[in-house]
């Protein structure tokens, strides 16, 4: 595992305070459209807009990595898919925890 550029877990709240940084986040797809974009819900029920040409078809939920380009998108070079069913709210959890005090536990 490659720990010389983590990308930090984040939800739409905690994506403004990593811009310009490597983040990753998992989203329910909306919509996407021929212009590289996708648009979906994050963990915390806030839309975000994720830049980037997915490698194919994407289930309802999808994990992207890359760089925070504002505080609601981000500029995706790696796309997951995470199937159809997703707990959304433990993901969510994990985002604050990764960003609180335990944050020495999430590289």
């Amino acid at each position: 595992m490659d720990t010389s550029n983590p990308a930090l877990f984040v939800n739409a709240e905690l994506l403004r305070m990593h811009v310009g940084r490597r983040v990753r986040t998992v989203i329910q797809v909306l919509r996407s459209d021929s212009g590289g974009s996708v648009i979906g819900n994050s963990t915390d029920g806030q839309q975000l807009v994720i830049k980037g040409h997915p490698p194919g078809p994407l289930s309802t939920f999808v994990e992207v990595i890359g760089i925070a380009d504002s505080n609601q998108s981000i500029r995706a070079d790696i796309w997951n898919n995470f199937g159809d069913v997703l707990d959304t709210a433990s993901y969510n959890v994990v985002c604050q925890l990764a960003n609180g005090d335990y944050k020495h536990l999430f590289i």
